[in-house]
């Protein structure tokens, strides 16, 4: 691909939809953009590791056609564009899934289900992940928690459409894709590459080594 996954949905989040987001999470846009820069490379990272499981990219590519695969009215109207994620934010803040707006006791639909989704993504490592990106980017636990949210599905939804355009056609060509990706991050190093390996990478005891990550985070909240 031309660009990282990540910047490619960055780049389509820029505008109502990333202030939609700052509006929800209490920040600003600036620090929505670069907590978002990090958060996603670590969510495609997660689901990289997650298809190089035995049977993970069959399962992985089977929920998103399951679930995440666009409409035929909606591939209609171009499967080369953007996603619809004012459209989509809206579904997610307004069905009280976990993001902390929207109405109370009604099942979201699957593609709108963040909490499950993020289960799915992240497994045992949420926890970690959650903290990783809190320390990293000044975000609070809460405002983290919710950003990740909003993220999950977007991430899926992006993930759908490359399926429905004929970009991801099997479990074998997406579990390629989102490894490219995530050797990619690692490669270019930085924040997100750090926080890869700070939470994916790691044995699963729980503790992170975040002292040069809060370094890299501290230029990366600077950066102008």
């Amino acid at each position: 691909m031309s660009e990282p996954i990540s910047e490619e949905i960055l780049s389509q989040l820029r505008g109502g939809s990333l202030n939609q987001m700052a509006q929800q999470l209490g920040t600003d846009t600036q620090q929505t953009e670069q907590a978002i820069s990090a958060a996603l490379p670590l969510l495609l990272g997660a689901l990289a590791q997650n298809a190089q499981q035995p049977g993970g990219a069959q399962a992985l590519f089977g929920a998103i056609e399951r679930d995440h695969v666009p409409a035929a009215g909606q591939q209609a109207q171009g499967l080369a564009g953007g996603l619809d994620l004012g459209g989509l934010l809206g579904s997610l803040l307004g069905s009280g899934t976990g993001t902390g707006t929207g109405s109370k006791g009604a099942a979201a639909a699957p593609q709108f289900n963040a909490e499950a989704i993020l289960g799915h993504i992240l497994g045992g490592k949420q926890g970690q992940a959650e903290s990783g990106l809190s320390q990293a980017t000044g975000l609070n636990a809460a405002s983290v928690q919710k950003l990740l949210l909003m993220l999950a599905p977007i991430v899926m939804s992006y993930l759908g459409k490359q399926v429905a355009s004929g970009q991801a056609q099997s479990a074998d060509q997406l579990g390629s894709l989102l490894g490219k990706e995530r050797q990619q991050t690692a490669q270019q190093g930085g924040l997100a590459g750090g926080l890869l390996s700070a939470v994916l990478d790691q044995n699963g005891d729980g503790k992170l080594d975040m002292g040069d990550l809060l370094k890299l985070g501290s230029g990366f909240l600077n950066r102008r």
